[in-house]
């Protein structure tokens, strides 16, 4: 019985030892991202920030665990391309780009005009990054990339993002508690890093603000202004599905490869239906998507573009796709 109790008086103890342990890693923690933030201060101070800008952004802002377990535990992806279309590119999807596209058509004709983009194109992108501003995220930006600035994987870079979002803030663009986004740090309607808003947001109505989060027609304007600063060519496709023959080599297919689409039909690359391609000497890709199983693409210059804003071959065939099914008579 005694040797019973010495056990159980052990166990008490060692656990009241390890929770005390954990209590003040915690607080250790806590005390240490107060620093942290402290030292954040400072470097925006230094790179132009006014002070009480970034002392209202970042004093008392908390550590969200949530952000980090998210970045540990980013699913993988294992859709193949068209279970990934399905879903991407759906009917819905599809009706209410259309309704879009028309609602929007004016200032949409405004904007190719100054950036030479596609209107179908444009609205593409804003259905497939938030379903047309309907989900933009809710996590408050200036908190999340100081959480992630403070975990030290990508510490730099999210580092880099905090002082650019802080500048956005301090521009006037929108407050730091309307500033919200998704968990890494991407706002708005068109879900903009903070550098790439700083590069590529707009002010379309003229009101002195590049309002990506409220404003439609800056929305609109940014992410046309996006893709035409990547590259965009406004008398092009983005590429379209082909049928390669038997005994059409490997080494041949891939990004690295370019040739003239005269080029691609002498190699016996048709298109899908099985018709000629069109005689034209523009340039593009073989592409082949699910590990080389899946249906062949030929993919000119704006697919590339599209691969700019993010760097799935999978989100770029969609854009396309979704971009076509919009734009269709």
């Amino acid at each position: 019985m005694a040797k019973a109790r010495t056990i159980r008086t052990l166990l008490a103890a060692g656990a009241a030892t390890l929770a005390l342990a954990w209590g003040g890693g915690a607080l250790a923690q806590e005390k240490d991202f107060a620093s942290f933030l402290l030292d954040l201060q400072a470097d925006a101070v230094a790179r132009g920030i006014r002070p009480q800008t970034a002392a209202t952004a970042l004093d008392g802002i908390q550590h969200i665990d949530r952000v980090i377990e998210l970045d540990r535990k980013q699913p993988e992806f294992t859709f193949t391309l068209q279970d990934y279309l399905a879903r991407v590119v759906s009917p819905q999807k599809v009706e209410k780009g259309r309704r879009m596209l028309a609602e929007n058509r004016a200032v949409l004709a405004e904007i190719e005009k100054r950036y030479g983009v596609q209107p179908k194109y444009i609205v593409a992108l804003w259905g497939i990054e938030t379903d047309y501003g309907r989900v933009t995220g809710g996590y408050p930006v200036v908190a999340s990339l100081a959480t992630l600035a403070y975990d030290g994987r990508r510490s730099a870079y999210f580092r880099g993002e905090l002082m650019d979002a802080l500048k956005i803030i301090d521009e006037g663009h929108i407050t730091a508690p309307a500033m919200l986004g998704s968990w890494a740090g991407a706002m708005g309607q068109c879900q903009f890093m903070p550098s790439s808003f700083l590069k590529f947001a707009e002010d379309w109505d003229g009101d002195g603000r590049r309002d990506i989060w409220t404003t439609r027609a800056d929305v609109l304007a940014s992410a046309a202004n996006y893709l035409s600063k990547s590259g965009w060519h406004g008398d092009e496709s983005w590429g379209r599905p082909v049928k390669l023959p038997s005994n059409f080599s490997p080494r041949l297919i891939g990004l690295d490869q370019k040739r003239a689409v005269t080029e691609w039909s002498k190699l016996g690359v048709k298109a899908a239906n099985g018709k000629p391609l069109p005689k034209t000497s523009l340039e593009g890709s073989i592409i082949r998507p699910d590990n080389g199983n899946g249906a062949a693409f030929l993919v000119y210059d704006n697919f590339r573009v599209v691969m700019k804003w993010n760097r799935s071959t999978s989100f770029a065939l969609a854009a396309g796709h979704l971009a076509e099914k919009i734009g269709a008579k």
